[in-house]
Protein backbone atom coordinates (compact mmCIF):
# COMPACT_ATOMS: atom_id res chain seq x y z
CA UNK A 1 0.00 0.00 0.00
CA UNK A 2 1.28 3.44 -0.96
CA UNK A 3 0.06 6.56 0.79
CA UNK A 4 0.34 9.91 -0.96
CA UNK A 5 0.10 13.24 0.84
CA UNK A 6 -0.28 16.32 -1.31
CA UNK A 7 0.15 19.94 -0.34
CA UNK A 8 0.57 23.37 -1.87
CA UNK A 9 -2.69 24.04 -3.66
CA UNK A 10 -4.65 27.25 -3.22
CA UNK A 11 -5.90 30.43 -4.79
CA UNK A 12 -3.58 32.62 -6.84
CA UNK A 13 -3.97 35.44 -9.30
CA UNK A 14 -3.19 34.96 -12.96
CA UNK A 15 0.52 35.30 -13.56
CA UNK A 16 1.33 34.04 -10.09
CA UNK A 17 3.08 30.89 -8.91
CA UNK A 18 2.36 27.87 -6.78
CA UNK A 19 4.39 24.83 -5.79
CA UNK A 20 2.75 21.47 -5.24
CA UNK A 21 4.36 18.69 -3.23
CA UNK A 22 3.50 15.02 -2.92
CA UNK A 23 5.18 12.67 -0.50
CA UNK A 24 4.87 8.92 -0.91
CA UNK A 25 5.10 6.59 2.05
CA UNK A 26 4.44 2.97 2.88
CA UNK A 27 6.14 -0.30 2.15
CA UNK A 28 7.72 0.80 -1.09
CA UNK A 29 10.52 -1.17 -2.69
CA UNK A 30 11.08 1.34 -5.48
CA UNK A 31 9.29 4.12 -7.34
CA UNK A 32 9.34 4.02 -11.11
CA UNK A 33 7.61 7.28 -11.93
CA UNK A 34 5.92 10.18 -10.20
CA UNK A 35 3.77 12.87 -11.65
CA UNK A 36 0.74 15.08 -11.66
CA UNK A 37 -2.60 14.93 -13.40
CA UNK A 38 -5.38 17.49 -13.24
CA UNK A 39 -9.10 17.55 -13.75
CA UNK A 40 -11.12 20.67 -14.40
CA UNK A 41 -14.91 20.73 -13.95
CA UNK A 42 -16.63 18.96 -16.80
CA UNK A 43 -13.37 17.75 -18.30
CA UNK A 44 -11.43 14.50 -18.30
CA UNK A 45 -8.40 14.01 -16.11
CA UNK A 46 -5.27 14.88 -18.06
CA UNK A 47 -1.55 14.43 -17.61
CA UNK A 48 0.29 17.56 -16.51
CA UNK A 49 3.82 16.29 -15.96
CA UNK A 50 5.65 13.05 -15.27
CA UNK A 51 9.18 12.24 -14.12
CA UNK A 52 10.79 8.82 -14.15
CA UNK A 53 13.30 7.42 -11.69
CA UNK A 54 16.05 8.28 -14.19
CA UNK A 55 14.95 11.90 -14.31
CA UNK A 56 13.27 11.89 -17.70
CA UNK A 57 10.35 14.27 -17.86
CA UNK A 58 7.20 14.62 -19.92
CA UNK A 59 4.93 17.65 -19.97
CA UNK A 60 1.56 18.51 -21.42
CA UNK A 61 1.97 21.01 -24.25
CA UNK A 62 -0.21 23.49 -22.38
CA UNK A 63 2.25 23.76 -19.47
CA UNK A 64 5.61 23.51 -21.22
CA UNK A 65 7.84 26.42 -20.32
CA UNK A 66 5.69 27.34 -17.31
CA UNK A 67 5.68 24.24 -15.09
CA UNK A 68 8.65 22.28 -13.82
CA UNK A 69 8.49 18.84 -12.25
CA UNK A 70 11.21 17.55 -9.97
CA UNK A 71 11.66 14.79 -7.42
CA UNK A 72 13.66 13.99 -4.33
CA UNK A 73 14.31 10.28 -4.47
CA UNK A 74 15.61 10.14 -0.90
CA UNK A 75 12.30 11.56 0.35
CA UNK A 76 10.04 9.84 -2.23
CA UNK A 77 8.64 13.28 -2.95
CA UNK A 78 7.64 14.93 -6.21
CA UNK A 79 7.22 18.64 -6.75
CA UNK A 80 5.45 20.72 -9.35
CA UNK A 81 6.55 24.32 -9.67
CA UNK A 82 3.86 26.24 -11.51
CA UNK A 83 4.71 29.68 -12.83
CA UNK A 84 2.82 32.14 -15.02
CA UNK A 85 -0.44 30.53 -13.99
CA UNK A 86 -3.49 31.05 -16.16
CA UNK A 87 -7.18 30.76 -15.40
CA UNK A 88 -7.28 27.63 -17.55
CA UNK A 89 -4.89 25.96 -15.09
CA UNK A 90 -7.71 25.93 -12.54
CA UNK A 91 -8.37 22.30 -11.63
CA UNK A 92 -7.96 19.65 -8.99
CA UNK A 93 -4.39 18.38 -9.21
CA UNK A 94 -3.73 14.73 -8.42
CA UNK A 95 -0.42 13.18 -7.52
CA UNK A 96 0.34 9.95 -9.37
CA UNK A 97 2.94 7.37 -8.44
CA UNK A 98 3.97 4.10 -10.03
CA UNK A 99 5.75 2.02 -7.44
CA UNK A 100 6.94 -1.48 -6.77
CA UNK A 101 6.00 -2.78 -3.34
CA UNK A 102 8.06 -5.97 -3.45
CA UNK A 103 10.71 -7.37 -5.73
CA UNK A 104 9.10 -9.51 -8.42
CA UNK A 105 5.67 -7.91 -8.06
CA UNK A 106 4.27 -5.80 -10.93
CA UNK A 107 4.27 -2.01 -10.41
CA UNK A 108 1.23 -0.46 -8.75
CA UNK A 109 -0.33 2.88 -9.64
CA UNK A 110 -1.50 5.08 -6.79
CA UNK A 111 -3.34 8.39 -6.69
CA UNK A 112 -3.40 11.21 -4.19
CA UNK A 113 -6.62 12.69 -2.86
CA UNK A 114 -6.25 15.80 -4.99
CA UNK A 115 -5.51 19.42 -4.21
CA UNK A 116 -7.44 22.37 -5.61
CA UNK A 117 -5.64 25.00 -7.63
CA UNK A 118 -7.68 28.08 -8.49
CA UNK A 119 -6.31 30.84 -10.69
CA UNK A 120 -8.29 34.05 -10.69
CA UNK A 121 -8.17 36.31 -13.73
Amino acid sequence: QVQLVESGGGLVQAGGSLRLSCAASGSIFSINAMGWYRQAPGKQRELVALITNSGSTNYADSVKGRFTISRDNAKNTVYLQMNSLKSEDTAVYYCYVVGVLRLGVPPLSSWGQGTQVTVSS
